[in-house]
């Protein structure tokens, strides 16, 4: 791809920074209006879940096909599509008439997903090298700001307006993405082309799905239920034949290589862990903030609005935290950003479980969250840049995307498990806060174990190197 006009390429990088921003917004801005949309549209809380559960479980379906078709076709080309659907998807549920419509106006919706890969593999090639970086850490950071800020504005919103002014909200920003994409990002110069992989699309697709689902649905329906236990068995085979099938095709739509060789893999796993650490605090901290002290002995009796604006500062933290994984000085090791981010999100975790009964420490201790987040999110990218050639970075950043998001299913379930309470009812007690704490701070020194190991190695000298990515299939 050419760059756009201006030396530094701002212009394509903000109409991409603009793209991620909607998306990130839309992702969380529904979840503070949950209650009143389930009694607004007359619905139980099982069949108000599925609001999310259908956009999580769309989001993993579609995001690596759509990245994979911006890698063949263009990704300029395919991210303006996603942009239609996600305006349309938006005006659709805002009409919604029942929770229906609405779950599968959140369906489609769930391929925004596929902005942040797609945004990566432009800069890849719209930005100067010297800059790429700096680009890349800045739409992850947005991607995390974007989803804090959501929780905050979705909880204004659907206080002093109704909740279909949320959907209104994402169809706007959606169009004027669209607009700013469309007159500042220039077509891809080389797509690489290629055919469809329709059999590995469904495999993909049915197995994560199998997969989401069971993840979600297991704590309703038992994790020891024949439903439960049926998907996680279908999951297991249709990713076995996903294998199978995709090892001897040249366009497949996942390179299985990617998965034998280490340093992909174990970028791959860092991504998990980091879902899975996220969504710890997701759940647990807005529960935390939302208690009443009286009954329970811990908490703030925060409004929806108020607990989000305790994790607001967090979110804001990311931008310049990812922005910053770029200058990292070259002496301390291309694993730096990434060791670092884990680490830093490990103590901030460490110390919300040593003390967390006040305001004041959810607060200062959960920035601390967000400046390894920050560097987390903007290191992944970086690292499947380095290990991908271009005509995969959509791809790649698709899957590990997609890793992320499973990881968050895993640790919204695991704290959900902590959260639950006994056969006694009522709120359960602060321990098991303290617990899930100390979990998000294992998870956080395993990530940091573990990421030195998504370093390549030149097979000859076995020397680290950003510059030995996976080869081109013949």
């Amino acid at each position: 791809m050419t760059t756009s006009p201006g030396p530094s390429g701002t212009k394509p990088l903000a109409a991409l920074v603009a793209a991620v921003a909607g998306y990130a917004l839309m992702q969380t801005l529904v979840v503070p209006a949950l209650g009143l949309l389930g009694e607004e549209l007359d619905a139980s809380p099982t069949w108000t879940a599925w609001v999310l559960t259908a956009f999580l479980l769309s989001s993993a379906v579609l995001t690596p096909l759509l990245g994979r078709l911006g890698d063949q076709y263009g990704r300029r080309r395919v991210l303006r599509w996603v942009l239609v659907v996600q305006v349309v998807a938006c005006a659709g549920a805002a009409v919604a008439g029942n929770i229906g419509e609405l779950i599968a106006a959140r369906a489609v919706q769930g391929a925004g997903l596929s902005v942040l890969p797609l945004a990566i593999g432009i800069l890849r090639e719209a930005l100067p090298a010297d800059r790429a970086a700096l680009g890349t850490g800045l739409v992850s950071g947005v991607m995390g700001v974007g989803a804090g800020a959501g929780l905050v504005a979705g909880g204004l919103i659907a206080d002093h307006t109704t909740w279909r002014a949320l959907f209104v909200l994402g169809a706007l920003l959606a169009a004027v993405s669209l607009l700013l994409v469309t007159a500042w990002v220039r077509d891809d110069g080389h797509p690489a082309g290629g055919r469809l992989d329709p059999a590995g699309a469904v495999l993909l697709g049915g197995g994560l799905a199998a997969a989401l689902l069971a993840l979600t649905e297991g704590p309703a329906w038992g994790w020891g239920s024949w439903r439960t236990v049926g998907l996680f068995a279908l999951a297991a085979v249709l990713l076995a034949l996903l294998a199978v099938v995709e090892s001897g095709r040249r366009d497949a739509l996942v390179d299985i290589r990617e998965f034998t060789h280490r340093p992909m893999l174990v970028t791959h796993l860092a991504a998990f862990a980091f879902g899975a650490l996220s969504y710890v605090f997701y759940v647990a901290l807005p529960q935390f903030a939302r208690t009443p002290h009286e009954t329970a002995g811990y908490g703030f009796g925060a409004t929806v609005t108020g607990a989000g604006l305790l994790m607001l500062p967090s979110a804001l933290v990311m931008l310049p935290a990812g922005m910053s994984a770029g200058r990292f000085p070259r002496r301390a090791g291309e694993s730096a950003p990434l060791v670092t981010g884990f680490l830093v999100c490990g103590a901030g975790a460490l110390l919300l479980a040593v003390a967390h009964g006040a305001a004041w420490q959810h607060l200062v201790f959960y920035t601390l969250v967000g400046v390894g987040s920050g560097l987390v999110m903007a290191a992944l990218p970086q690292r499947i840049s380095a290990l991908t050639p271009p005509s995969r970075t959509g791809t790649a950043n698709g899957l590990n995307n997609i890793a992320r998001t499973v990881g968050g299913a895993v640790g919204s379930q695991v704290t959900a498990l902590f959260l639950t309470p006994g056969a006694a009812g009522g709120p359960v007690g602060d321990s098991a806060y303290g617990g899930l704490f100390l979990v998000a701070t294992g998870i956080g020194l395993a990530g940091a174990v573990i990421a030195p190991l998504a370093i390549g190695a030149r097979r000859d000298t076995g020397e680290p190197t950003a510059t030995a990515p996976l080869p081109e299939r013949a």
